[in-house]
C-alpha cells in the first residue's frame, strides 16, 4: 500500500462511507482491512507535534463500528422482507379456486345461478333496494330489502329476472340504493368472486385474478368464503 500522509488520511470515515456509497468491488471484510490500513496510515503520519487527541480517534471507531452494525442491520432486514413476501404469495396462492368476497358493483353469474354478496349501510334506512343490470345496462331484477339499519347487510340474487325467468350466465351490475329524507343514496357493495389466479407484481405485491371481476389487491380482500 502506498504511502499516505495526514492530510489524505484526514478523513478515514469519510473515505470508508465513500467506497461503500459507491458500490466499489470486494466485500465487506476488504472494506474492514482497508480501514484500519488507512487508519494505521494516518497514526503514522500525523504531525508529532500535533498528534490526534485520543478522543478523535474513539470517536472515529465508534462511527465505523455504528456504521458496520447499522449494514448488518439493514442486511438483516432485507431478509425478513423477502421471508415475508414468500410467505405472503404462499397463502395467496392457496386462494385459488376459493371464493372471495371483495369491493365491486359486478357480479358474475355462474352454473350454481346465485351472485352473493353484502351492502354497506352507512345510516338506518326504510327503504333498501337492489337493482341488477345485464351488460347492455338494462334492468333485469330489482329486488327490495325493506328496511335496514346501519351496518353490512347480506344479499342473494338466485340469477332470475323479475317474471321469474332463469338469465344466462356473464356478468350483471349490481347497484344498491338506500331511501334517506335527502333522497335516494347509492351504497357500496360487496361481491363474492372465485380466484382463478394470483399474480407477483414488483416490490412483492399480490394481485388476486378474480373471475368475472377483473383483477384486485390482496389487501381489498374482505373475507374468505
Amino acid at each position: 500500500m502506498s504511502a499516505i500522509n495526514a492530510t489524505d488520511a484526514s478523513d478515514v470515515l469519510s473515505q470508508y462511507q465513500l467506497k461503500q456509497q459507491s458500490g466499489a468491488e470486494g466485500n465487506s471484510e476488504l472494506g474492514k482491512n482497508e480501514f484500519m490500513e488507512l487508519m494505521l496510515a494516518q497514526l503514522k503520519n500525523q504531525n508529532p507535534l500535533e498528534p490526534q487527541d485520543n478522543g478523535e480517534f474513539i470517536s472515529q471507531l465508534a462511527q465505523f463500528s455504528s456504521l458496520e452494525e447499522m449494514q448488518k442491520l439493514s442486511g438483516n432486514v432485507d431478509d425478513v422482507v423477502g421471508q415475508f413476501r414468500s410467505t405472503q404469495a404462499l397463502q395467496a396462492s392457496a386462494m385459488v379456486g376459493k371464493s372471495v368476497l371483495a369491493p365491486s358493483q359486478i357480479g358474475l353469474l355462474g352454473a350454481e345461478g346465485v351472485v352473493d354478496g353484502t351492502i354497506e349501510v352507512p345510516a338506518s334506512t326504510g327503504g333498501l333496494r337492489l337493482s341488477v343490470q345485464n351488460q347492455q345496462g338494462e334492468l333485469v331484477r330489482q329486488i327490495d330489502l325493506g328496511s335496514s339499519p346501519a351496518g353490512v347487510k347480506s344479499f342473494s340474487w338466485d340469477g332470475q329476472d323479475g317474471n321469474g325467468n332463469q338469465l344466462p350466465p356473464g356478468p350483471y351490475r349490481i347497484v344498491a340504493e338506500a331511501s334517506y329524507p335527502e333522497g335516494q343514496q347509492q351504497l357500496s357493495t360487496m361481491v363474492s368472486a372465485n380466484v382463478d389466479s394470483v399474480s407477483l407484481g414488483q416490490g412483492g405485491s399480490v394481485t388476486l385474478n378474480l373471475a368475472g371481476m377483473g383483477s384486485i389487491a390482496l389487501s381489498d380482500v374482505k373475507q374468505i368464503n
